[in-house]
């Protein structure tokens, strides 16, 4: 099953959301709804939304990292443990 096959009109989903919602459910690839020819949005299961949510978190935190070093924002890791405890 390619991608092209998960790419459905909003009308699919209308006559078949609760088969859709059921496969989802039990590990199907998510589904791009297009409305008018368009792609419009992106169905996919809740577990899956999840981990690209947290997956994006990271990234961000990695983004962020990386900022701070290119800033020279750092502290050196020696001490760390006694300056938490100082808090």
């Amino acid at each position: 099953m390619g991608r092209h096959d998960r790419i459905k009109p909003i009308s699919y989903l209308k006559a078949h959301s609760a088969d859709l919602i059921r496969e989802l459910g039990e590990g199907a690839p998510p589904l791009i709804i297009t409305q008018n020819g368009e792609a419009r949005a992106v169905l996919q299961d809740v577990g899956s939304w999840e981990a690209t949510q947290e997956a994006l978190a990271l990234l961000k935190l990695l983004a962020l990292g990386r900022e701070e070093m290119a800033r020279g924002d750092m502290v050196p890791a020696e001490g760390l443990a006694e300056r938490i405890r100082s808090r």
